[in-house]
């Protein structure tokens, strides 16, 4: 399964977005479009993500465009598991 998707249903998970999930494309708008991502749900889908794919996530590799898209946050995953 290609990073985007795994990326997707973290994200669907997480947020429990249901039936939404399939909507989700590369070019889908994550901070400030969907209400469920707030600060507190950030700070889960980083540990989610920490989890499910088996890396470390450090505060200061974050910032906005981290998750712009799902595509920056899949980008993102593809550079930690790279490292």
């Amino acid at each position: 399964m290609a990073t985007i998707d795994r990326v997707r249903t973290v994200i669907a998970d997480v947020l429990q977005l249901g039936a939404r999930r399939d909507s989700l494309i590369a070019e889908s708008p994550l901070l400030g479009s969907l209400p469920e991502l707030d600060s507190m749900a950030v700070v889960a889908l980083i540990t989610a993500l920490e989890e499910n794919f088996g890396i470390v996530i450090d505060d200061d590799q974050l910032d906005a465009s981290t998750f712009a898209t799902l595509g920056s946050l899949a980008e993102f995953v593809d550079q930690r598991l790279s490292d």
